[in-house]
């Protein structure tokens, strides 16, 4: 009954996902200073951080917040502006000293650490928290039982996980740290420069719409 609802937030998901963002930076830098074990551990903490936003879209409040223009236009703006942050920072990338030797520029970082890191990184994600807005208030109908609704939730969560530690299993690799260790400074100016354009697009959406 539920199956085309499900499959368009699935959808939508995956291509959320997929962006970059602070999410997808953080498994990567991880998993390339400082292993397979801490990139898994902090993909577990993202995942796990999808949980408070399923939590909070459940108990009505991303509905609240979507009710009232100035409160959603104000998060907007809070997003905007920490996504131009991030880019911003990305963007002033260099080069790492010892690129070549994993074992001089390999940082040590407990599996507690990391998933903390995961988790917090996801809680505090605007982006996180604008797509489960749009999906709890837009995509899954009000008349969708919140069983269902918190199905949905689980899915997202592990479906997040799944995404993360294949990520942090792929740049965990010894020759993907290697060449990332030499090349990582062109891709985060790169995930630097998508980011500052999101949060540009972000904070004039709203200009451009009455535009």
């Amino acid at each position: 009954m539920y199956l085309n609802e499900f499959l368009l937030v699935a959808l939508v998901h995956l291509l959320a996902v997929m962006s970059p963002g602070p999410d997808f930076a953080v498994v990567i830098r991880n998993s390339v200073s400082a292993g397979r074990q801490a990139g898994l551990m902090t993909a577990l903490g993202i995942g796990s951080g999808i949980f408070l936003h399923v939590a909070y879209s459940l108990l009505g409040i991303g509905l609240i917040v979507s009710q009232s223009i100035w409160l959603f236009n104000l998060l907007k703006l809070l997003a905007a502006a920490y996504l131009l942050y991030i880019g911003i920072k990305a963007l002033g990338a260099r080069p790492q000293a010892n690129a070549g030797d994993l074992s001089a520029s390999q940082v040590s970082m407990n599996p507690g650490k990391a998933f903390s890191v995961g988790f917090i990184t996801n809680g505090l994600n605007p982006k996180v928290t604008l797509f489960f807005l749009s999906v709890f208030t837009l995509v899954i109908s009000p008349q969708t039982p919140t069983l269902v609704q918190a199905g949905y939730g689980v899915y997202l969560a592990l479906a997040t996980t799944l995404w993360f530690c294949l990520v942090a299993l792929l740049f965990s690799q010894p020759a993907v740290r290697r060449g990332f260790a030499r090349m990582g400074h062109w891709f985060d100016r790169l995930m630097g420069a998508v980011l500052v354009g999101l949060g540009l697009h972000l904070a004039l959406s709203e200009w451009l719409r009455r535009a």
